[in-house]
């Protein structure tokens, strides 16, 4: 069966491949899985369903996939408005710039933009020019411009949950070694076990709920008397898409090291989330609850399967 190749909300880990050489930069698919993001499931505050780790947002998962790949910059932020678009121009004069979390909602040039909606976004700054920021947006917006003030704005980030800083950017990177991408892969996979096991260590909202345990309270939730209509928006136009093409993803990368236990979970994983699209969409709640109730046990084994591999030969 063909893996998935196609369009799909990958901001940080496109915004990072083009940070890279291009006879440097892993596929996509390699970079997303050095996030950490497959390998968990969590319930935000107890009602925001995301199909990443209890504890994970995309910061936590750029400072993985940094290092993972051999390479180190310099992530600052804060400062007033002026003070970080002369960080942004003096940073841009020696190269691209990754920029985020911004405001998606605040991107002036994509269409029904305009107002804060709490959706995070990563681009990357080309030039800040008379006035004008010039960047690349993975979201598909090649060379988009927005006046300097407009652009901060959305770099401010004040709707976006986890931001812990406005004005966050990452520039200066360099190449410290050579990684090969299997090599990462498999230096990767304790912190996957980490994640999948639920990590104590970040700071999550009061209620939130992490592995089966968010599964089958977002379950309960659907069996008791359906989703709210936000929730519901969320997970049809955002979370399932990406949490399906995550763990295909990862199934994919994690395959060609001899690690079929966890491949085919993760597989088994990507076409369970990628079944509740309809549902979602239809409202056909008895089928999306029971989704959700096939999908919940399968992180501990998935976590059971990654633990067996690390310990053993497959990864030596």
């Amino acid at each position: 069966m063909p893996t998935y190749t196609g369009s799909g909300p990958y901001c940080y880990t496109h915004s990072l491949a083009m940070m890279l050489a291009p006879d440097a930069a892993p596929p996509a698919a390699v970079i997303e899985t050095l996030t950490g993001s497959p390998f968990g499931v969590q319930l935000i505050g107890g009602t925001l369903p995301f199909f990443d780790p209890y504890g994970w947002d995309p910061e936590a998962g750029l400072d993985a996939a940094v290092p993972a790949l051999g390479l180190r910059c310099v992530r600052s932020s804060g400062g007033t408005q002026d003070e970080a678009l002369a960080r942004l121009r003096a940073a841009c004069a020696d190269g691209p710039v990754l920029a985020g979390p911004l405001e998606m909602g605040l991107l002036l040039y994509q269409p029904g933009s305009g107002a804060a909606i709490g959706a995070d976004h990563y681009v990357v700054v080309l030039a800040v020019e008379n006035g004008t920021v010039l960047l690349h947006d993975p979201h598909g917006h090649p060379y988009a411009t927005l006046p300097a003030p407009a652009f901060a704005a959305a770099w401010r980030a004040e709707s976006v949950p986890y931001a812990d800083a406005p004005y966050v950017m990452r520039s200066a990177f360099v190449r410290e070694r050579a990684v090969d991408p299997a090599d990462a892969l498999r230096q990767s996979l304790p912190g996957a076990v980490r994640w999948l096991a639920g990590r104590d260590d970040l700071p999550v909202p009061p209620g939130t709920l992490g592995g089966a345990a968010a599964v089958e309270a977002l379950a309960d939730r659907v069996a008791e008397g359906g989703l709210p209509p936000a929730t519901r928006d969320l997970l049809g136009t955002f979370a399932v898409r990406l949490g399906a093409r995550r763990l295909n993803d990862a199934a994919a990368c994690l395959a060609p090291l001899g690690l079929t236990a966890p491949a085919a979970l993760l597989t088994e994983q990507a076409r369970i989330v990628g079944g509740l699209q309809h549902p979602v969409v239809s409202k056909d709640d008895r089928a999306l609850e029971a989704g959700l109730r096939r999908l919940a046990p399968t992180y501990d084994r998935l976590r059971t399967a990654l633990e067996d591999a690390v310990t053993h030969s497959t990864l030596r």
